[in-house]
């Protein structure tokens, strides 16, 4: 069984083919915890900028809060400074992360108009050149990429992070123009594990263990992103599919249930956040009857104590 297997990262060794993608607004710790226990291999922080990192203010320190349980964990970063990456591989606080992974990939408009993110696929000599300074100061170092930014030079960037030392790759099968309208294009996964000796993270559509079957055909293992926003489960049901050929349907009560241990596991490590709170409140009341007058009842709450009174009140 493919998807059960160790993968070794560098030094780091992930105990299967699983990984939760990272995702703004979505990954913090409390979430990272709740996927790691469903069957989560690996899983990142959400992506950060490197001179936040630098500057050090409140929000980003939450981003970067991580526990024991956390692990493996890669901290995901994105900027367009080669000198703001120089000081960056020197801190301290990188020793609490078991890699850095590049973000190569983001394609907001937020990031890209700061010439970050997919907007680096332009100059893949660059992206090379990161991933040498993180190296060099002795750090397991990974990129994600998509196939390019305004035309495909999947290959190109791929052979460059390989040639600077990168120990993987992440490949998002879509151009960064391309929205999830457009179907993830596992062909070019397929090609560029082809050209290059290093392993090979897919992602792009997978939400069912029939979708890893495939990817894993292809590719070394699976990255999970929108799959696991409202399930967290997908990692506990990929697993169980491999081992039985069927998936469970998550009920009413598993996903109130999960979504009050995500709002337990916030207030224990202190990464509560309304706007977050909500929105992955709204993402998990989803599929079963009267789920559209829960979400809108939990819009209407002040605070985490309010929505968990309101949660522990459903039958």
């Amino acid at each position: 069984m493919k998807v059960a297997q160790s993968l070794k990262i560098g030094n780091v060794v992930v105990k299967n083919r699983l990984f939760l993608s990272p995702m703004v607004d979505v990954t913090d710790l409390a979430y990272r915890l709740l996927c790691r226990k469903q069957g989560a291999g690996m899983a990142y922080t959400e992506m950060i900028y490197v001179d936040a990192i630098l500057h050090e203010n409140a929000r980003t320190k939450s981003l970067m809060k991580t526990c024991k349980k956390d692990s493996p964990l890669g901290l995901q970063v994105t900027g367009n400074s080669v000198r703001e990456f120089q000081k960056f591989a020197k801190l301290d606080e990188l020793h609490n992360y078991d890699l850095v992974d590049i973000n190569c990939g983001c394609p907001s408009i937020r990031i890209t108009g700061n010439q970050a993110g997919s907007y680096l696929l332009r100059n893949p000599g660059k992206i090379g050149e990161m991933i040498r300074i993180l190296k060099d100061a002795g750090h397991t170092t990974t990129a994600k990429i998509r196939l390019g930014y305004k035309k495909n030079n999947a290959l190109a960037v791929a052979k460059e992070v390989e040639r600077a030392g990168a120990d993987l790759l992440t490949v998002h099968a879509r151009m960064a123009n391309q929205g999830s309208s457009v179907a993830a294009d596992w062909k070019w996964i397929a090609k560029i594990k082809k050209e290059i000796g290093m392993s090979v993270i897919g992602n792009g559509d997978v939400f069912s263990g029939k979708d890893v079957e495939k990817a894993l055909d292809v590719c070394d293992g699976v990255m999970i992103a929108r799959g696991a926003i409202r399930n967290p489960f997908i990692f506990r049901e990929i697993l169980r599919y491999f081992k039985t050929g069927k998936e469970k349907e998550i009920g009413r009560m598993e996903r109130i249930s999960a979504f009050k241990e995500y709002l337990n596991l916030a207030k224990k490590h202190d990464v509560i956040d309304m706007g977050r709170i909500k929105y992955l409140g709204s993402a998990f009341m989803k599929g079963f009857p009267g789920a559209g007058k829960i979400r809108a009842e939990l819009m209407q709450k002040r605070d985490d104590g309010r929505i968990n009174e309101f949660l522990s009140s459903l039958k």
